[in-house]
């Protein structure tokens, strides 16, 4: 469907954000906060797992590298 463009370092610092916000979703907020920690939480370690940004790509931004030997 899109491809790939998040880069590894981008992807890890979405996942380690990700899991910090899930952590003070349970953890440290409430009310209207937490339910905007959650969603962020999620948005943020579904496209770290998937690898893809869909705002990214209405940006035109790709972190992902090009692989050697080949044109983007």
């Amino acid at each position: 469907m899109f491809a790939k463009n998040e880069g590894p370092i981008d992807r890890g610092v979405r996942a380690v954000l990700g899991l910090a916000a899930l952590v003070a979703t349970f953890t440290l907020l409430n009310g209207i906060w937490q339910i905007v920690a959650g969603v962020v939480a999620f948005m943020l370690l579904v496209t770290a797992a998937v690898g893809v940004c869909p705002l990214y790509s209405v940006l035109g931004i790709n972190t992902c590298p090009v692989k050697p030997g080949t044109r983007g």
